[in-house]
């Protein structure tokens, strides 16, 4: 149990820095970042990984880039996603099917404390701090 909670912790810590580099760095794309992880997990359920991490690349802007590597950066720290390349390339070369399935359960995980802080701290959301 101690573990899981630790494995949560890290996750928390991970996201939250990610979003106050938003909230600090990113003032201009604040609104667009907190509404993409709010759909992010759906958008994933829906289409898969894979799929919506190449829709961001795609989208370009931002917000996207943004958390097309918050996610990267998340699945690279729990030796998913291929270290050194490409989290997309990743998926579309390398990763097994079992790689693909622990790195949606992960970025799942990942997304859903990103989505709890962005909606408290960024513009927009919460109290707008």
């Amino acid at each position: 149990m101690s573990q899981q909670r630790s494995l949560e912790q890290e996750r928390a810590g991970r996201a939250w820095e990610c979003v106050q580099q938003v909230q600090v760095n990113g003032k201009h794309y604040a609104e667009d970042y907190r509404r993409l992880a709010r759909g992010a997990p759906a958008e994933i359920q829906a289409n898969g990984l894979g799929q919506t991490l190449a829709f961001w690349r795609a989208k370009g802007t931002a917000a996207h880039g943004k958390l097309l590597n918050d996610v990267a950066t998340a699945l690279r720290a729990r030796s998913l996603g291929g270290e050194g390349q490409d989290v997309v390339r990743w998926i579309a070369q390398t990763a097994t099917t079992d790689d693909y399935r622990r790195a949606t359960v992960e970025a799942m995980a990942f997304l859903g404390w990103v989505k709890r802080f962005a909606e408290a701290d960024l513009l927009g959301g919460g109290n707008g701090r």
